[in-house]
């Protein structure tokens, strides 16, 4: 970051994950001296396990009325947006929240499945399916239903439960959405054209119409409860998360004028997307690294488990850190958010650094680490395309 531009602390994080919802709660269970087992339901979209939703009362966050509107990936990401006010000391202050800027990575609304099966039931039966579906749209695919999944709805109950009525914006486009909230927020701070902001994205794994398009691309890992390395001797694959992860992004002279504590420093955000092929690929990854300034301590990687896209990452990673540097494979404890990858990896990095710690191995494979960490990188390498780089220190 130069030397004209304005420093980007993060003063609150909302965090959701298997583990339980708050970064204090998830801390405790990943930053402890062991790392604990991974929360893995084999069961409800067998073969494909996921990180599945802790159990939540939604009502502590938003109200049982605004609840009826949404779905569960809207309320995971409402929900973790007000834990996120609620840890920067903001939510009850009308004038900050009313002049909140939010920014939102957010994937496709959910699908009514039975009403879906239902249709296709119906039409295997049919002999005339295009009158079929003229009837069904007059009934159970109705207009609301459709707008229901719209992905900027997620900002939408944002503003209207939390009352965040700056600016919104929504980007759509897998773990490159992620990257793209948090590049853009930190761009906008560090120029001076927002103060504070409230930036993430939510993801939810319970649904088998979320699975369907990765299991067809044969993305989903189908064999046991290995992490991301460990998946890597039987071809590779995903195991989907959910997470909700929200972060409160705010100007250090902002902060420091109303008495907020920070988590860490945001120094830098870098991102690309292109082919990874060969020498150009590696290029690539170089010229993101170089824009973050700095050589990180240790990595908080989003690497997804699938194959070619973890190889990419870790060959770079090995060549340009060593073998020094731990790396950390948070998809192994919480699975893959799509949209919140690289929101969980900042709030992960940010919690680490606040706590003056880092995390014990989550693999065999991963190194411990041997001496004090200072900063972080967190890395997002699509499982399909798009990467991110970010650089957390100390503030």
């Amino acid at each position: 970051m130069s030397s004209d531009q304005k420093e980007v602390l993060i003063t609150g994080i909302g965090f959701v994950s298997c583990f339980g919802e708050g970064a204090d709660q998830n801390w405790q269970i990943l930053g402890g001296a062991t790392a604990p087992e991974p929360v893995i339901n084999m069961e409800t979209v067998a073969p494909y396990g996921v990180h599945p939703l802790p159990e939540m009362d939604w009502a502590l966050q938003i109200p049982r009325k605004d609840q009826r509107q949404m779905e569960n990936w809207q309320r995971l990401g409402t929900y973790a947006a007000g834990l996120a006010l609620d840890d920067a000391g903001i939510k009850e202050n009308e004038e900050l929240i009313s002049s909140m800027d939010l920014v939102v990575a957010a994937g496709g609304g959910e699908r009514d499945v039975e009403t879906d099966e239902a249709i296709l039931k119906d039409a295997l039966a049919s002999n005339d399916r295009e009158q079929l579906i003229l009837d069904r749209l007059r009934t159970d695919l109705r207009p609301t239903l459709f707008l229901a999944q719209l992905s900027n709805l997620l900002a939408g109950n944002i503003s209207i439960v939390h009352k965040v009525t700056g600016s919104s914006r929504t980007y759509m486009g897998e773990e490159t959405a992620g990257v793209t909230v948090i590049q853009n927020a930190v761009s906008r701070i560090a120029s001076g054209q927002s103060s504070h902001m409230l930036v993430g994205g939510s993801y939810n794994a319970d649904r088998p119409d979320a699975l369907l398009p990765h299991a067809l691309n044969h993305y989903l890992y189908t064999g046991g409860t290995e992490g991301v390395h460990g998946r890597q001797a039987n071809g590779g694959g995903m195991r989907m998360g959910s997470v909700g992860a929200f972060l409160v992004l705010e100007e250090a002279e902002h902060a420091k004028a109303r008495g907020a504590k920070s988590y860490a420093k945001l120094d830098g955000v870098s991102s690309d997307l292109g082919k990874r092929d060969g020498e150009k690929g590696q290029e690539r990854l170089e010229g993101m690294f170089d824009k973050l300034g700095g050589t990180p301590d240790a990595v908080m990687s989003g690497a997804t488990g699938v194959s070619e896209a973890t190889a990419y990452e870790m060959d770079f990673l090995a060549s340009k850190l060593g073998g020094d540097v731990p790396v950390r494979a948070f998809q192994t404890m919480i699975g893959q958010p799509l949209e919140a990858t690289f929101p969980a990896g900042v709030a992960l990095a940010a919690l680490a650094l606040k706590n003056n710690g880092f995390y014990a191995p989550f693999e065999a494979q991963e190194k411990p680490a041997t001496s004090e960490v200072s900063s972080i990188m967190v890395t997002s390498i699509g499982h399909h395309c798009g990467e991110g780089f970010a650089l957390l220190s100390k503030s």
